[in-house]
């Protein structure tokens, strides 16, 4: 799996997870939300993901998103 496929399941997995805190534990875990969106959107424009960061340094090989 490369680092892009790897940084989108991820963050896929975290917004589905952050829906179901909100459903079913609080509604404040809408920020959670909130975060995972502005953090997808910073990276857009920046090129810069923690997430990225992590999964290379785990050895994941570089797509073309995270060069």
């Amino acid at each position: 799996m490369s680092l892009d496929r790897a940084v989108m399941a991820f963050a896929g997995a975290m917004v589905l997870l952050s829906v179901l805190l909100t459903a079913f534990v609080s509604p404040l875990f809408i920020w959670f939300t909130v975060f995972i969106g502005v953090n997808l959107i910073q990276s857009a424009f920046t090129g810069f993901c923690p997430a990225a960061t992590v999964f290379k340094k785990l050895g994941f090989k570089t797509g073309c998103a995270f060069s």
